[in-house]
Formats: C-alpha cells, sequence, structure tokens
C-alpha cells in the first residue's frame, strides 16, 4: 500500500466546481479537478501540501456586492490540473481511498463518503 506523506483535499458537498473556490485552495496543494467539474462528498479533488486530509468547499462562488467588479473574476488564473492515468491514481491512493474508473474519467474518492462517518471511524476503532 501507498505511503504517501500527503494528505488529500476532499470535496465536502455535491456541486460543480467553481473557478473562485479552486482558485483559493491552490495554496493548500495540487488540483485534480478544472472548473466546473460536478463533484460529490467524499471526492478526492486534490493533494493537500500537509499530511492530513481537508474536507474543501469547491463550490463555494463569489458574493457580488459591487457589479462593476463583476469582471474581476476573470483575472482569476489557475493552474492547470494534475491529470492522473489508471496506474497514476492506483499508486497514489491510501487504504480508505478508491479509485472510480468510469468510459469518461478517472476520479479517486474516499471509501466513506460521508465526512461526519470518515470522522467517527477512527475514534471507533481505538
Amino acid at each position: 500500500l501507498s505511503k504517501r506523506q500527503t494528505g488529500a483535499l476532499v470535496a465536502d458537498r455535491p456541486g460543480t466546481a467553481t473557478t473562485y473556490a479552486l482558485f483559493h485552495l491552490q495554496p493548500r496543494g495540487t488540483l485534480f479537478i478544472r472548473e466546473n467539474t460536478p463533484v460529490y462528498e467524499g471526492m478526492i479533488i486534490g493533494e493537500n501540501s500537509r499530511a492530513n486530509d481537508l474536507d474543501v468547499n469547491v463550490i463555494k462562488e463569489k458574493k457580488l456586492t459591487n457589479m462593476r467588479a463583476a469582471n474581476a473574476d476573470d483575472a482569476l488564473q489557475l493552474i492547470p490540473p494534475r491529470i492522473m492515468s489508471l496506474e497514476q491514481a492506483i499508486e497514489f491512493i491510501r487504504e480508505d481511498e478508491i479509485v472510480e474508473v468510469t468510459p469518461l474519467s478517472i476520479r479517486l474518492r474516499k471509501k466513506i463518503l460521508e465526512a461526519n462517518r470518515r470522522k467517527i471511524l477512527p475514534r471507533a476503532i481505538h
């Protein structure tokens, strides 16, 4: 099994990833998805630069308070995501993660999708 030293960035709710949310997550680690990608709770959307897994909101949108500033979103530049092959995805995962393969995509996800159940499980084992 993988001895990866980093954690995962995990989507905490279903929806569509926004440029605004992804832009603000870039400093936290490497992203695996592009903007406008459908996501669901428990889906791994990136690699955390720290050792722990981090639940993140990737569907957050900017609050429009001043309509003249609305085109400022166009200036947000995203670093291209790391797209993994099937082999790379299998090497990346930990024992609590799964690779999902469909004809259109290769996705990573947690075995337990709900964040609350993932947090309770380690305590129940001890």
